[in-house]
């Protein structure tokens, strides 16, 4: 099998970037043979010690480096910014305090976000959070979490989602089916919950199905082992999850796509060479791998990986074919953002929105 085949399933990546701040000549080759459809800039690739004309410059080559590098026309250039620790970009850009101090303003900071991610060529935000605060012993989700009931959640998400894509950048609710129950973090370890399905129809999914009632474009599944749903595997890689659940029962036609898979809840699993197929069999559409926990280059065997179960037979065809049909779908209607300057003015309009953040942003949550 040559470079040049893996292209043939690059669709199904969303490939992190290595922590530099002009293209690595390593994720130039990688984003040339694997054509990936989505890269998701972190903290890293950003100058944090330059005037804001100078560090978006600087972004400007990256974004157009990234771009000549895939050789898509369409392709999503997404960010984590929720606000509070993990908001990636340097100042000016505005940096909110958690979802949860927002209130009725969700929609505002929604808005302002969503025009000034646009400014930096960003289209796709893995935001907001949908998970429910029903656990105050859970150390990663907590106020990054709208709310502790699920009405609270529904309300100001949607707010928030409306007003990001009104303004150019297209929202992913996560983390399906939910991450507020948990008491360990997923970045290290995974996570059980042992809820019944009552209590998580009642509770974890009304958010989710609430975003799909109203339009949302992808959903973000997590690294947890959720026992009423399926006791042996976790979100990532669950059928009865993803398929049976999000996709028939919930009614979401739209990109489902991982966690990092890096992560270490899940990382050692994905360590077996079937468990690539396994992972689209599952009725998910993209797999995110990024390096900080990992080594991106892995995404080549993942890709190597899922063309021999299509060409075996242990892959079924029509499956890879509707997970394409679905992303192209996404990216034919999520716009092409291209790098520009904002006001002063902008900037300051945006900072008498909601409360601020002044505390260390974190590299990956």
């Amino acid at each position: 099998m040559s470079e040049a085949d893996l292209a043939s399933v690059g669709q199904h990546f969303m490939l992190g970037l290595r922590p530099t701040t002009a293209l690595d000549d390593r994720d130039k080759r990688l984003l040339s043979d694997l054509r990936p459809a989505g890269v998701i800039l972190y903290k890293s690739n950003f100058h944090h010690d330059l005037p804001y004309s100078e560090w978006l410059a600087s972004h400007a080559d990256f974004i157009a480096a990234v771009r000549e590098a895939t050789g898509r026309e369409k392709l999503f250039i997404a960010i984590d910014h929720e606000g509070a620790r993990v908001c990636r970009t340097p100042p000016p850009i505005t940096r909110y305090a958690h979802a949860r101090s927002w209130g009725d303003r969700s929609g505002q900071v929604g808005a302002a976000m969503g025009v000034e991610l646009a400014s930096l060529g960003i289209n796709l935000n893995f935001a907001p959070v949908l998970d429910v605060d029903s656990n105050p012993q859970n150390p990663v989700i907590a106020a990054r979490s709208f709310g502790p009931t699920p009405e609270t959640v529904i309300a100001r998400a949607g707010a928030f989602i409306e007003q990001l894509e009104s303004n150019g950048v297209r929202a992913c609710g996560k983390h399906f089916p939910g991450h507020g129950d948990t008491q360990v973090d997923s970045h290290h370890e995974l996570p059980i919950i042992d809820a019944t399905l009552d209590a998580l129809r009642s509770r974890e999914l009304k958010p989710f199905a609430a975003a799909i009632e109203n339009g949302i474009g992808m959903i973000m599944t997590s690294h947890i082992l959720f026992k009423a749903l399926d006791d042996a595997l976790p979100a990532t890689l669950s059928r009865r999850i993803n398929h049976d659940l999000l996709r028939t029962e919930l009614g979401f036609e739209g990109v489902i796509v991982s966690d990092d898979v890096g992560m270490r809840a899940v990382s050692t699993m994905f360590e077996n060479e079937d468990t690539a197929v396994q992972f689209m069999s599952a009725g998910n559409d993209m797999l995110m791998i990024c390096p900080h926990w990992t080594d991106t280059e892995r995404a080549r065997t993942f890709a190597r990986h899922i063309i021999n179960g299509r060409r075996t037979g242990a892959l079924d065809r029509r499956l890879l074919d509707r997970a394409h049909e679905r992303i192209e779908i996404m990216l034919a209607s999520t716009p092409r953002n291209d790098v520009r300057t904002l006001s002063d003015d902008v900037f300051r309009r945006h900072a008498q929105i909601g409360p601020l953040f002044s505390g260390e942003t974190v590299e990956v949550v």
